[in-house]
């Protein structure tokens, strides 16, 4: 009890220092400091309160590793071999995404272990807005490796905890999640954490190059190092370069060390988008020439560092893609348009327009309303002006209002006290809203809210306040807003099935996406998505010029979406190194499947009552949506990836067709 007590008084004391004070002290003391004021000043808790460890739902969480994708399976590989040095030591190993989610997990799960009271647990939310200061949360705040060891801990009944943490970024610099090692009972001394520290921090290295070597497949890899016995495997510095010298990736030693160089200014992304005359001052063809001949090579960078260099090739044969530079021109005012927007960037004047806007859109005190068909890439653009502004390091929390029951998305949006209904969790939830604060809360599918639930929104955007169901008192949150529709939200208005003032309240900017069939940078995109999807699947496909031809004359009515299914059915399809037209999905003419008719089939002899559905499923796949999907699960034994691949959709998608169709795996029905 004394050394609780000692601990919230020391925390105490902390947060009544200046803010100042530390500011700019960079060591990991001064860090545990700024965080502990941050849980009490921005996130109102009480060191003398308790952590509270949500756990999330597995459709949470679900959705979460769908939206991961290919870099969860190459993290799972580093976090086991992690595991594998630190298991007997009683550490348990996570895995989470950028909000702080437990998505994968490694160690003692079962119900009544210590890890699982703790909140050490496949689904947990350690972000500091819950739980206070801690490895997983404080790492994602600051974005930096940190052990946070015991009472470095913000809450008295999490200082019995060790967790070293070390952030994971994308080849774009982005926030994937975090890999951790925790123990619930480590020795005192902070000592004891620096072998642990050393290898998550080596792990973490790993899983990023991995991502970074397969995000670059196809270009040339240029790793520097000061070791020449090691470069081919252990470099520091990661340039993926395109034929004609340009960097169009660097991971994020390159980002740190090479900063002010290669032409592309001193921000976040330098030296991405410069030319390696910028960077080097070894001559350019002599540079390109070891490029292709596949040579090590020595050179200095202009600010006097000398790096031994050696080249990767590229793995993926894929026709040359001089749009993908990552640094675009933004038309009006001739600025670098920032990174994650200029990843989306072609030759598309409508699309140059749309993500020029978006740059001065990203910090500017305005609610934007995203408008375009589905499958255009509105939540896509969102999360891009998300991670374009000073809101990036907080969270962005997306909201579908059309997939969420309408008896549950008023709790879903704005929390719940304990007790407010029969069902509702014991210490009440926090609402989608305030779990953005700080952020950025998108609203997909805005037309589709019901009009009650209109007027609460209303409240949020005019007053900066929510009020969780059965509270007493609203919540201030500090947001910036983007909703989404793929319908015209004028015409609701005018049919009264959407507030007037709603809709100016939303639209403060409105950015519409033009759809693919306007878009004049088809081949790229095509290019683009063809080659992300190879990577994924580590398999060198080409395009058939016939199969381009076909591709280009379709009216794709699902837009980028039905782009990225087409060309995975196709590699699904495909046998040999080349797609041809026989291995595209049928066309779709005004959203109807133009498939050849089946042969009809025989009479068949009658089935038994328990599988009368399951027949029907077979004898006529495509009578019905739900019989079609029914029997590409039943054919995969209910492995949804087995039929998400066969039915040319995504694994999302297949789980939310289950949903609103009523399909239940037989594996949930048993439990």
């Amino acid at each position: 009890m004394a050394t609780a007590r000692h601990h919230i008084e020391r925390v105490l004391r902390v947060v009544a220092e200046p803010a100042h004070a530390q500011a700019a002290d960079a060591s990991e003391n001064a860090l545990i400091a700024r965080s502990w004021r941050r849980c009490a000043q921005r996130h109102g808790l009480d060191p003398g309160g308790s952590a509270v460890i949500q756990v999330e739902s597995a459709g949470r969480v679900r959705e979460s590793r769908d939206r991961g994708g290919g870099w969860l399976r190459t993290a799972r590989a580093g976090m086991e071999k992690l595991f594998a040095h630190v298991a007997d030591l009683g550490y348990v190993a996570m895995l989470t995404d950028p909000d702080g989610i437990t998505v994968d997990y490694l160690g003692d799960s079962a119900p009544g272990s210590l890890f699982r009271r703790i909140g050490l647990a496949p689904g947990a939310n350690w972000s500091e807005r819950f739980a206070g200061t801690n490895g997983i949360g404080t790492c994602i705040a600051d974005r930096r490796p940190l052990t946070c060891h015991r009472d470095d801990h913000f809450f008295p009944d999490t200082i019995g905890l060790s967790c070293t943490t070390t952030p994971l970024f994308d080849p774009h610099g982005g926030l994937l999640g975090a890999l951790d090692v925790s123990a619930v009972m480590a020795p005192d001394a902070r000592e004891s954490q620096h072998m642990v520290r050393h290898l998550v921090q080596l792990y973490g290295g790993m899983i990023e190059e991995a991502n970074f070597l397969q995000a670059f497949a196809d270009r040339w890899i240029l790793r520097l190092g000061a070791a020449p016995a090691l470069i081919e495997v252990a470099g520091e510095l990661l340039l993926a370069v395109d034929d004609d010298g340009v960097v169009v990736g660097a991971n994020r030693q390159a980002r740190a060390r090479l900063r002010t160089l290669a032409g592309a200014g001193t921000g976040a992304d330098a030296p991405v988008g410069g030319h390696l005359s910028g960077i080097f001052r070894t001559p350019v063809p002599l540079l390109m020439a070891h490029l292709r001949n596949r040579e090590q090579l020595r050179v200095s960078t202009w600010d006097g560092e000398d790096w031994c260099g050696a080249v990767l090739a590229p793995r993926l044969a894929t026709a040359p893609r001089a749009a993908t530079r990552v640094v675009a021109e933004v038309p009006a005012c001739g600025s670098a348009l920032p990174e994650p927007l200029a990843l989306l960037a072609g030759d598309d004047a409508h699309m140059a327009r749309v993500l020029a806007q978006a740059a001065r859109l990203a910090d500017a005190p305005l609610p934007v309303l995203v408008q375009g068909e589905t499958g255009t890439g509105k939540e896509v653009l969102a999360r891009a002006l998300h991670d374009s502004g000073r809101r990036a390091q907080a969270a962005f929390v997306a909201v579908n209002c059309a997939s969420i029951p309408e008896s549950l998305i008023e709790s879903e949006l704005f929390g719940y006290t304990a007790g407010t209904f029969t069902g509702a969790r014991s210490r009440g939830m926090t609402g989608l809203v305030q779990r953005a604060d700080g952020g950025t809360l998108f609203l997909d599918e805005i037309g589709d809210m019901p009009l009650a639930l209109q007027t609460r929104l209303l409240r949020v955007l005019a007053e900066g306040e929510v009020l969780p169901l059965g509270a007493d008192r609203p919540v201030r949150v500090d947001l910036k807003v983007v909703s989404a529709s793929h319908r015209d939200l004028r015409e609701l208005v005018a049919e009264g099935r959407f507030r007037e003032d709603l809709y100016f309240r939303l639209g403060g900017a409105t950015l519409t996406l033009p759809p693919l069939r306007a878009r004049r940078d088809f081949d790229r995109l095509v290019e683009r998505q063809l080659a992300q999807e190879c990577a994924a699947l580590g398999r060198e496909v080409a395009l058939d010029p016939a199969a381009r031809a076909d591709l280009a004359r379709r009216p794709w009515p699902g837009n980028l979406r039905e782009l990225r299914n087409a060309l995975r059915f196709a590699l699904t399809m495909c046998d040999g190194a080349c797609i041809g037209v026989a291995d595209l999905p049928p066309s779709t003419e005004a959203g109807v499947l133009s498939a050849p008719s089946m042969p009809a089939e025989p009479p068949r002899a009658a089935q038994p009552a328990v599988q009368a559905g399951e027949a029907a499923a077979v004898a006529r796949p495509d009578a019905d949506p739900r019989a079609r999907l029914h029997a590409a699960l039943c054919r995969h034994r209910w492995n949804v990836s087995a039929a998400a691949r066969e039915l040319g959709l995504c694994r999302a998608t297949v789980y939310r067709r289950m949903q609103r169709l009523g399909i239940v795996s037989p594996i949930d029905q048993v439990h």
